[in-house]
Formats: structure tokens, C-alpha cells, sequence
């Protein structure tokens, strides 16, 4: 059993302690309209506000199978460049309101445009549903506003931003970079953090096996790279990576084997490990060392990817 009294400080024990009391552990077990209801409530109390200058508005891209709500940010007359981005929830939760403020600072730090996507959810749009959303949602800003765009995401947006990266390899616009936050890529589930941290505080082997029948509808769809990035047989010609991942967390070895398997095939990635933080710590930005100095580390990733830098 990994000792967590040895890893984790008080101030993230705090915010531990904090979400539980709004999402308890066996929020797994609600149904699903309850654990929305609970994450949104959640969301809600840790929501931080917009930094001044920082205006959004919300729009639509039509496609052919359905509308994608959008969330635009805004804070330069002329952004260099436009941050995509993918919300976590496991694929059943979250939506344009549950990130808004990590969006709004994102801009604020950057001076880049953000757009946000409301992708559908699971189990009422079983995948491939949300990995549709997200390559649709890319190629939308791709023609609209033709500057680059970094891919980011956390936890289930990281596996969409990563599933778009090897999905637009053909592209004649690419991305210009991925910035992924403890991804969930599909890694195997047998070996290395999944077992160490099995058990961690806020996320659960349990809850990952729930998160993926609910996204799959119960099919065994092994082997399909749009959701699983890491059963890509060819990482070749992937745009420059950074993963930033928790110690304590059963995801953390996806980022350790993707950034790998990135760089074996001759790209360019940077896998950095967080020491005793844990799953979904993007809401401790503000009250948690640790977790505010590692947003800025994911800020200035974005913005280095986004001016085509490669600093690491």
C-alpha cells in the first residue's frame, strides 16, 4: 500500500478534504445525472473568476451530427495563437462551465485565444461521439481563424487533445503543439502507476473502469487508437508534447510511455511528473503550492508551443 500521509502535504490534503466534502469517494456509485449534479456544484464552489481583461462569449460549430457548443476567450486585439481545449470528467461529466476559469486564466497568461469545447457525453453519446466533437471543434478553429493552435487538456480532455493529434497528422493545417494534463491515454492497466496507485485519493482504479464501460457503452474496442492514443503502432510526424502528470495517480504512467514513444519515433517530448499531487489538482491552483507552481509550468508550455518554441 503506498503510503499517502508520506507523499502528500497539508495544503493538498486541504484540498483533498475540500472536494470530498462536495464529491465524496463513492460518487461512482450515483447514477450518473447525480454524480453531474454533484461535479457541477463542486465546480461551482471552486470556481476563481475571470482575470481582468478577459472577455468570452459562447457559439456553435454545426456539423452534420449535431451542434458543438463553444466557449471563446478573448484578451489580445491579435493572439499569436488559439489553445484548444478539452475539459476532464471521465467523459460522463463537465462541460463549457466546469474549466471556465482555468480557460479564462489560460488566456489571461497567454494573451492567446481559447476556445473551449462542450463535446458530447457519455452514456447518452458513446464514443466515438467526443473524439467526433473534438476533430470537428479542431478543424473548425483551424478554418476560421488560421493561426496555430495548441492542443491542451486535462484527464479525459487530454486523451481527446491527443487522439486529435494523431488523427490530423494529414492535416494540411497541424497542430502546433499538445499540452497534456494527467492524461488518461490507454495504458496498460496491469503495470506501474495503475497498480502503485490504485488506490489514490481522488481517483481510482474503480472509477477509471467505470468512466471507461460508461465511454464505451460495455464494447471491448481494444485496439482503437481514437480512444487510446497509446495503441498507435506509428507515433511518428506528432506534434511537440508536453505531459505534466501527478505523483499520486493511477494515470501517471501514460505520460511517462507516451512521451517515450513520442521521442523513440524522432518527435519532440517532455513528460514532467508532479511530486505528491494528485488527480484533478488544476482546482488547487490557487490554495496549493505545489499545484500553482505546476499551472505555470503548464501556462508557459502552452505559450512556448503556441510561439513555436521548444524550451525543454
Amino acid at each position: 500500500m503506498t503510503d499517502y500521509t508520506k507523499l502528500i502535504d497539508a495544503e493538498t490534503w486541504a484540498y483533498i478534504d475540500r472536494v470530498n466534502a462536495f464529491y465524496p469517494p463513492d460518487t461512482v456509485d450515483y447514477t450518473v445525472d447525480q454524480q453531474r449534479a454533484v461535479y457541477d456544484r463542486m465546480c461551482r464552489a471552486f470556481h476563481a473568476g475571470y482575470p481582468a481583461g478577459v472577455t468570452a462569449s459562447d457559439a456553435t460549430i454545426p456539423t452534420a451530427a449535431t451542434d458543438i457548443p463553444v466557449r471563446i476567450y478573448r484578451k489580445a486585439d491579435k493572439p499569436a495563437a488559439l489553445v484548444l481545449y478539452f475539459h476532464g470528467g471521465g467523459f460522463i461529466l463537465g462541460g463549457l462551465d466546469s474549466h471556465d476559469d482555468v480557460c479564462a486564466e489560460i488566456c489571461d497568461r497567454t494573451d492567446f485565444k481559447v476556445v473551449s469545447v462542450d463535446y458530447r457525453l457519455a452514456p447518452e453519446h458513446v464514443h466515438p461521439a467526443a473524439f467526433e466533437d473534438a476533430l470537428a471543434a479542431y478543424e473548425w478553429s483551424a478554418d476560421a481563424y488560421g493561426i496555430p493552435i495548441v492542443l491542451c487538456g486535462d484527464s479525459a480532455g487530454g486523451n481527446l487533445a491527443a487522439a486529435v493529434s494523431h488523427a490530423t497528422r494529414g492535416h494540411k493545417v497541424r497542430p502546433a503543439g499538445q499540452v497534456l494534463i494527467y492524461p488518461g491515454l490507454g495504458g496498460d492497466r496491469s503495470r506501474g502507476s495503475y497498480v502503485t496507485h490504485a488506490e489514490a485519493p481522488q481517483l481510482t482504479m474503480r472509477d477509471l473502469e467505470f468512466y471507461k464501460h460508461v465511454r464505451t457503452g460495455g464494447v471491448d474496442r481494444t485496439g482503437d487508437i481514437t480512444l487510446s492514443p497509446l495503441a498507435d503502432a506509428d507515433f511518428a510526424n506528432l506534434p511537440p508534447t508536453v505531459l505534466i502528470t501527478a505523483e499520486c495517480d493511477p494515470l501517471s504512467s501514460d505520460g511517462a510511455a507516451y512521451g517515450s514513444r513520442v521521442a523513440e519515433a524522432g518527435g519532440r517530448a517532455y513528460w514532467l511528473e508532479e511530486p505528491g499531487l494528485v488527480h484533478g489538482y488544476l482546482r488547487a491552483r490557487h490554495s496549493v503550492a505545489r499545484a500553482r507552481a505546476s499551472f505555470t509550468r503548464i501556462v508557459e508550455a502552452v505559450g512556448a508551443l503556441g510561439r513555436q518554441e521548444w524550451i525543454w
